[in-house]
C-alpha cells in the first residue's frame, strides 16, 4: 500500500511566514499530500491554526481522506483549544 506523502512544516509559522508557508502547503496538497509533520514547528503564532484550518478546508473538499497532522506541538493544542477549534483541527489526530 502507498504512503501518503508527509508535509513538513518549517520551525516558524507566525504571522510574516504564513502566506509563503500555505502557499507552500496547498501546493503539496494539490499533490496528493494529506499529512502534515508538525515536529519541527517551535516558533509560531495563531498563524498557525489559521494555516492548517485552511488546509483542512481545501483537504476535505472532495478529498477521501481527512488531512492528518502528525507530532503535534502541546502549545499548539492548547492554542487551538483556547480558539474553539481544536476538535476541528484534531478530531482524527
Amino acid at each position: 500500500m502507498a504512503t501518503p506523502e508527509v508535509l513538513r512544516m518549517p520551525a516558524q509559522v507566525t504571522l510574516q511566514t504564513a502566506p509563503a508557508v500555505l502557499e507552500a502547503a496547498a501546493a503539496a496538497l494539490a499533490a496528493g499530500g494529506r499529512e502534515i509533520d508538525l515536529a519541527d514547528c517551535s516558533d509560531f503564532d495563531s498563524s498557525l491554526i489559521a494555516v492548517l484550518l485552511e488546509l483542512s478546508r481545501r483537504a476535505g473538499a472532495g478529498a477521501a481522506a481527512p488531512l492528518g497532522l502528525r507530532n503535534v506541538p502541546p502549545n499548539l493544542r492548547k492554542l487551538a483549544a483556547l480558539y474553539g477549534v481544536d476538535e476541528i483541527l484534531f478530531e482524527r489526530n
